[in-house]
């Protein structure tokens, strides 16, 4: 066993982590959510302003009942939220962990595609 298996401190956190299987099939969702270039898109272009789904469908050039379907699936996830102004339903980003989330995802794949040039 190497020494770092020896201390009960990393130990308490890893066995924490492995018995919180709610945290961990919702860490999955949002990969897995993520995972769709589609709903990547979206996420950014939340990021810079909330958006009706006919705005985000005209900047993504793709029909509204395919953004509509990607808003349903993040937004159970609470990844996105929505909010009634009159008629409108205003689209946004839920929180700034989803930014967050995006945002290291982003610089990673920036660095390893500078990294292979």
């Amino acid at each position: 066993m190497t020494k770092n298996l020896e201390d009960k401190e990393i130990l308490d956190q890893i066995n924490g982590f492995l018995q919180d299987q709610e945290s961990s099939d919702y860490m999955s969702l949002i990969f897995k959510l993520l995972g769709d270039p589609t709903r990547l898109k979206i996420i950014y272009v939340l990021s810079k302003t909330p958006m009706r789904v006919t705005d985000i469908a005209n900047i993504l050039d793709m029909s509204q009942s395919l953004i509509s379907h990607q808003l349903a699936e993040l937004r159970e996830a609470k990844l996105i939220k929505v909010k009634r102004v009159s008629r409108n339903a205003i689209y946004s980003l839920d929180d700034a962990h989803v930014l967050s989330i995006f945002n290291q995802a982003h610089e990673h794949a920036k660095h390893e595609r500078h990294r292979n040039d």
